[in-house]
């Protein structure tokens, strides 16, 4: 029961950080094009800007593995 627990919270802590980088990345992506018609020489930072919220994904990512190795 106790693994099946540590396995479920490695999987929210993915799934729910995905959800919210995925949410995060459509709203700067298609604002992002829109200052990309207007600004072509802003695309070094809208790019930029669209990287960053996949840091969520990856912390979630280390979260799942620390409670996998750790809470097991």
């Amino acid at each position: 029961m106790d693994a099946g627990l540590t396995a479920i919270g490695a999987g929210l802590a993915v799934g729910l950080a995905a959800i919210g980088t995925g949410l995060a990345q459509a709203r700067i992506g298609s604002a992002g094009a829109g200052v990309i018609a207007e600004k072509p020489e802003a695309l070094g930072t809208i790019i930029l800007l669209v990287a960053i919220p996949e840091t969520m994904v990856i912390l979630g990512f280390a979260v799942a593995a620390m409670v996998l190795l750790l809470g097991g």
